[in-house]
């Protein structure tokens, strides 16, 4: 006999239904020669502090920093966990071999190793890897399967990745608990703090005092009307700076200009493409859902798990936008499976995927296929199965993606972009307020025509792009015909306006923060090369934020995130630099994929935690400015010149101690 292990009773049954194993028992299928059971959750997970050793039951500063010789596993406290591990445990000794059909990622390898070592597996163990739960995607990974050993260092990841939870949330959370946090037994509040969580924090906490440090300045453009199209003038100014800083001086610019005529001197048109958006990956489409939808990540997540699950969509917790050449032969059959919800794929139904070549061959763009930006999973598609039977959310979500894959199977936009420039000439005398004084000022306006659509027919409505550009720069407006050398009256008018403050986090842009450890950049392609030092992995950023509104760390006001005053006052109470720095956790990010790779070590990664672990908890230890005063319990330490005192020493508190 075989026992397969799935991640959870749902994947477990069906993949039962492909394998013929249809007697049913408690907790597992039966038949054709195999056992089919299943996880759900983790079953096993690291021991607690006190589990290790005695002196480490109760909260004191004295006992940290924390650090197992050896760090162990046990079987989760819940008895429906229990029960299941113990059905595991029992098929283990009846079986040839084990096959891990978990979560074909990090934490499934995790979750499904821990389990058979805690069982005490003796037969050798497969693993299937699949990127969807098709019928035809299970039985080619059945032909497929490969020894777990090959899959070592993907273990390896996941391990360091918990312990390195283990260690800085346990240690860090109690030390900055102990040291700081109000009230005494039950009543003390729990500083929590995690090693991705706590930047995430930092992230939003920033930003929110950014805002309420904002001070607006007002400032002036010069704009100017000439046959009914507004251009824009060219001044010179310094960067970060604003030409125009007065009225007053701009009012002069506008009389040194207003009776002269504008002039055109250069109409340059550029044909350019515009290529479909790309396929989605777990956090883009996280972002698009919070845009359009404003569903939560955490809400995304469970909506495409759900897809995955039922078998219409591919494996969801993807970090690329990219496919696989041997993906290519695969897509008509593919777009023949949802022709009858998409009649957008009927001009791409008689293209054949003969290598992207002629006319009537399927596209094959490098912007879509590209061996070596995929790894384990490619990017999010449909499957082919017909999508009857989903909830109203769960359409909107496969409406995204299956549009997505459509359109990049459609010719590219083809658009002109126009590009005018004009000047003005200028009253030299009534420049004295610029710090040059220029014999004409510049214009420019440009405008963008649509030729062909191309993929854009695709869509019923636009696509949501992510800009911050207003509607004058946003290039969008067709322009009437202009001639070089043409000339004109126009209206010079100034248009006063404000600086803005950064925008609150939304769930979608905060996404985009992590994956990139805090930079916002905007070009993909760059945002790509950043996404391996990321705070988190795309699996887990939907339970960081989830586990920063459970801890009332955080709050939605509309889509805006805000930090209540509970999470201010964390961030403001951590001293460490490391466990607020979005770079580092990003760095370390980037470390835990080169261990899956073999470009690093876990030892080496082990030993480091350890260190920062070290020194994080001596940092709390020796300083002592923002605790609670240990004698009147009501106060908070302060740092005078030579020792320590209490906040309330006016009101007759004696604690004094030197440093």
């Amino acid at each position: 006999m075989i026992l397969c292990v799935a991640e959870k009773p749902s994947v477990g049954q069906y993949i039962a239904s492909v394998l013929g194993a249809t007697t049913k028992h408690d907790g597992y299928m039966e038949g054709n020669g195999y056992f089919v059971s299943w996880t759900f959750g983790h079953l096993c997970g690291l021991l607690d502090p006190n589990e290790y050793q005695d002196t480490w039951k109760q909260w004191n500063l004295s006992a940290l920093p924390m650090i197992p010789a050896r760090f162990g596993i046990k079987v989760m406290p819940d008895k429906g966990v229990q029960k299941q591990f113990e059905i595991l445990k029992s098929l283990m000794t009846q079986v040839t071999e084990v096959i891990n059909c978990g979560d074909a990622g990090q934490e499934g390898e995790l979750i499904q190793r821990w389990v058979y070592q805690k069982a005490g597996c003796k037969v050798p163990v497969r693993r299937l890897w699949v990127n969807s739960l098709t019928e035809e995607a299970i039985r080619e990974g059945f032909k497929e399967l490969k020894d777990q050993s090959h899959y070592q260092r993907l273990y390896e990841a996941g391990m360091m990745r918990a312990i390195g939870d283990w260690l800085l949330g346990m240690n860090a959370t109690r030390a900055y608990t102990i040291r700081y946090a109000r009230g005494t037994g039950k009543d003390r509040q729990v500083l929590s703090i995690g090693r991705v969580q706590t930047p995430t924090l930092a992230l939003i906490v920033r930003r929110q005092q950014e805002i309420e440090h904002f001070v607006p300045r007002t400032y002036w453009e010069l704009k100017t009307s000439y046959r009914d199209i507004l251009f824009s003038a060219q001044l010179p100014a310094e960067p970060d700076d604003y030409a125009i800083k007065s009225i007053e001086q701009g009012q002069a610019i506008v009389d040194a200009i207003k009776d002269q005529p504008l002039t055109v001197t250069s109409v340059e048109k550029k044909k350019g493409m515009e290529y479909a958006p790309r396929l989605f990956d777990l956090t883009s489409l996280q972002v698009e859902c919070n845009k359009r939808f404003s569903f939560s990540a955490d809400d995304t997540l469970k909506l495409i798990q759900s897809l995955y699950e039922k078998r219409i969509t591919t494996y969801p917790r993807v970090d690329t936008t990219f496919l696989p050449d041997d993906v290519y032969p695969k897509v008509p059959a593919t777009l023949r499976g949802i022709k009858d919800f998409y009649p957008q794929v009927t001009p791409l139904l008689n293209l054949k995927a003969d290598g992207g070549k002629g006319e009537t061959s399927l596209p094959k763009s490098k912007k879509v296929f590209d061996n070596k930006k995929v790894t384990d999973h490619h990017a999010i598609i449909p499957t082919g199965q017909r999508p009857d039977n989903l909830t109203a959310d769960e359409r909107k979500v496969f409406n995204l993606v299956a549009l997505n894959f459509i359109a990049a199977f459609y010719p590219p936009c083809e658009v002109s972009n126009t590009t005018v420039l004009a000047e003005v000439p200028t009253l030299n005398s009534q420049l004295s307020t610029l710090n040059s004084q220029p014999s004409t000022l510049p214009f420019k306006v440009t405008g963008r025509e649509i030729l062909k659509p191309g993929w854009r027919e695709v869509f019923t409505e636009p696509a949501v792009k992510d800009t911050s550009e207003d509607d004058d720069s946003a290039e969008s407006k067709v322009l009437p015909a202009f001639t070089k050398g043409e000339t004109g009256p126009h209206i010079p008018q100034l248009q006063e306006k404000t600086t803005q403050p950064p925008k609150p986090y939304t769930e979608a842009t905060l996404l985009r923060a992590m994956e990139t450890a805090g930079k916002m950049v905007e070009d993909e392609e760059l945002r790509d090369a950043m996404k391996e030092n990321g705070i988190g992995r795309p699996s887990t950023r939907a339970a960081i934020i989830e586990k920063l509104y459970q801890r009332k760390y955080i709050e939605k006001k509309g889509k805006s995130l805000h930090a209540t005053e509970v999470g201010i006052n964390l961030i403001k109470t951590i001293i460490s630099p490391l466990l607020k720095s979005a770079e580092l956790t990003g760095l370390w990010e980037k470390k835990l994929r080169e261990i899956e790779r073999g470009e690093y070590t876990a030892q080496q990664f082990l030993d480091e935690l350890k260190q920062m672990t070290q020194e994080v908890v001596y940092e709390v230890k020796t300083n002592k400015a923002g605790m609670l005063c240990p004698v009147c319990r009501r106060g908070q330490v302060i740092r005078g010149n030579t020792r320590y005192g209490c906040s309330r020493w006016k009101e007759g508190c004696t604690y004094a101690e030197p440093f």
